[in-house]
């Protein structure tokens, strides 16, 4: 297939139209020939009758290219295509010596190939065999060769320690290059801990809170998390980021008891707004009296509520619980305003999501049927807890109730106004219109 105007075009006569006039149809073609059949002429001790298959080389490398882009393992990829390269370069230079042996004479001294008069070495197996193993021990530079005799065998074998020098050199590159996207990869997943080790070591604060510091990034990396997901996605469109975010995170999204109900649009804006966040063991995520500026959801873990003194666990949060909210929705009648109202701490590891009031307040305008059913679910959750003020509420509603009244009132008022100004507005440009023609007709009447 190929791309037209942004469209990948799939229908085959247009393919084949367009692949018949591309540059790379005669290469293909000269490649394909059967040149094989000059074998039944000049027999098979000629191969270099089969040398037009080399032609296909670039397209070679422009699948290999491609499979790198679409593979989930680019690194594991990268290592396997080195090592066919250089296995196909001992083959090639093992090739090349028994070529050499067989026109210096096969068994005619140490360096070359034997001949079939050697036992074992009637096969030609037996004689590809050890071709390889001089190419592998002449390519890696192992040494523990027969020595040359003749002035071709010393050209030969010192071509060959030039091209090892290469290819050690190709090989260490492309092993660092590998090494290098790894570690270059993980970087732009997991946060790197060295930076916070040094600054506690320059400010005396090691030990146990440098210890907890490393087992938290040692969990994030044991257990794939990914705390920056907004920097890994940030370059793609909004839309394929929201369809990405939604087939990561939605599943474990709707687990959350509180969105079981809600419609598929407010959740494909919740994932956008979402940051991950992973709690350590005996971590506070919030404290009681706290301003509340997210909520959060439980994605994994156990949290628990205790009281002031840390350790009474007064109950428990699991996987698909959520906290928090209260504080973000102005609720009318809570008598704790927009400070927490409860101590959570994470009693493990707990990966949970993080919604900013910002984020929610824009999703939950484009909602109202949303807003209305969290906003009932904290009053519920208010009245259980005793700090829902029923008086309160009721004159907030009252206050609400009549505010709108006058609003109303004052629009009406308003209105009433502006068809009063338009009418005189058109009256003054009768009366203007009626007196330009009055003086119009006098000038007239005094020139006359």
């Amino acid at each position: 297939a190929f791309l037209e105007d942004g469209i990948l075009v799939r229908d085959r006569g247009r393919i084949r139209r367009r692949y018949l006039r591309s540059w790379c149809f005669p290469w293909d073609v000269a490649a394909v020939l059967p040149t094989d059949l000059l074998y039944l002429r000049l027999g098979p001790a000629v191969p270099a009758v089969r040398a037009n298959r080399c032609l296909r080389a670039p397209r070679l490398f422009e699948a290999f290219d491609r499979r790198e882009t679409r593979t989930g393992h680019p690194n594991a990829f990268r290592v396997a295509k080195l090592m066919l390269y250089v296995f196909v370069v001992i083959h090639w230079y093992g090739c090349l010596y028994f070529a050499l042996s067989a026109r210096l004479g096969l068994g005619t001294d140490a360096w070359v190939c034997p001949n079939a008069s050697r036992p074992g070495f009637a096969r030609p197996l037996r004689q590809y065999l050890h071709s390889f193993y001089f190419s592998t021990l002449v390519l890696a530079t192992v040494g523990d060769t027969p020595e040359p005799r003749r002035e071709e065998e010393f050209l030969f074998v010192t071509a060959g320690f030039l091209l090892a020098v290469l290819g050690f050199a190709t090989i260490t590159g492309s092993i660092g290059s590998v090494i290098s996207n790894m570690n270059a990869a993980d970087a732009a997943f997991y946060p790197d801990p060295e930076p916070v080790q040094r600054y506690l070591r320059a400010r005396g604060a090691g030990g146990r809170l440098a210890r907890r510091v490393a087992r938290w990034h040692q969990h994030l990396r044991a257990q794939r998390k990914l705390p920056a997901e907004r920097a890994v996605l940030r370059h793609l469109p909004r839309g394929l980021r929201a369809e990405v975010a939604a087939g990561v995170h939605l599943p474990a999204l709707r687990r959350v008891g509180l969105f079981q109900s809600w419609e598929r649009g407010v959740l494909r804006q919740l994932v956008l707004r979402l940051r991950p966040q992973v709690f350590g063991p005996g971590e506070f995520v919030c404290r009681r009296g706290d301003v509340g500026r997210e909520m959060y959801f439980v994605r994994e873990g156990r949290l628990a509520v205790v009281a002031e003194d840390g350790v009474t666990q007064l109950a428990i949060l699991g996987e698909g619980l959520y906290f928090g909210e209260i504080s973000l929705i102005n609720i009318k009648g809570n008598t704790s305003g927009n400070r927490r109202t409860a101590n959570i701490m994470s009693i493990g590891y707990s990966d949970l999501f993080c919604l900013s009031k910002e984020d929610l307040a824009e999703v939950l305008a484009e909602f109202p049927s949303a807003r209305a059913m969290m906003e009932a679910k904290g009053r519920q959750l208010l009245l259980s807890m005793g700090k829902l003020d029923v008086h309160a509420e009721a004159a907030a509603a009252a206050a609400a109730a009549e505010a709108e009244r006058r609003v109303q009132g004052l629009e009406r008022a308003l209105e009433g106004l502006q068809r009063r100004a338009a009418r005189l507005l058109a009256q003054l440009e009768s009366g203007a219109f009626k007196l330009a023609l009055r003086v119009q007709r006098l000038e007239g009447r005094l020139r006359r």
